[in-house]
């Protein structure tokens, strides 16, 4: 069934209402009366630009991750300044020494374990902690694998539970005690 056809009063109303409305779309001009020259480029609103002028320069460039001697450097330092100095410099000596060298992760993570409660327990202050600095390994994968795996490995043991309560301070040990292949761990006073 066709709509029914519209009365007179409805197009009356439908006119006061169209006039009262703004159209979203504004009406066509008609662009015969434009005299624009034939096969003239159309006038552009663009302003001339080159690609990537807009783009930020990069700020910081891509570094490698810190190196573990970095990083304990970085770190704040827990104990008296001049025995710290004292010992970065090798003039403290250890009064225990364990050498991971050769051992896997997990038995070196359990003799680090119980070599550092047996320390802590005969009231040790200072000991050092030998790890090698690992073979150089020429594995051209899609991940590199630094060398050393216990040497990246240790510092990180010692930072967490239980080792964590015993330690005071990590510090790379000096070239006369093996210098990036060993620590110095100074471990907390016993109370």
């Amino acid at each position: 069934m066709p709509p029914p056809a519209l009365t007179d009063e409805d197009k009356k109303i439908w006119e006061q209402v169209a006039q009262t409305v703004t159209p979203l779309d504004p009406p066509q001009t008609n662009t015969a009366d434009i005299t624009t020259a034939p096969n003239a480029p159309p006038a552009s609103s663009f302003k001339d630009f080159s690609i990537g002028e807009l783009a930020k320069p990069e700020q910081t460039p891509h570094h490698f991750a810190p190196t573990i001697g970095d990083n304990l450097a970085a770190a704040p330092n827990h104990m008296d300044r001049k025995l710290f100095t004292k010992m970065k410099r090798g003039k403290l000596r250890p009064e225990a020494v364990l050498d991971l060298h050769g051992m896997t992760l997990a038995h070196a993570h359990r003799r680090l374990t119980q070599f550092v409660i047996e320390a802590a327990a005969h009231k040790m202050r200072l000991i050092l902690v030998i790890t090698g600095k690992g073979k150089s390994n020429f594995d051209d994968g899609p991940i590199p694998i630094r060398p050393g795996v216990l040497r990246h490995q240790v510092p990180q043991w010692l930072s967490q539970s239980p080792l964590k309560a015993l330690v005071l301070q990590i510090a790379q040990a000096h070239q006369t005690h093996g210098g990036g292949g060993a620590y110095y761990v100074y471990l907390r006073r016993a109370r």
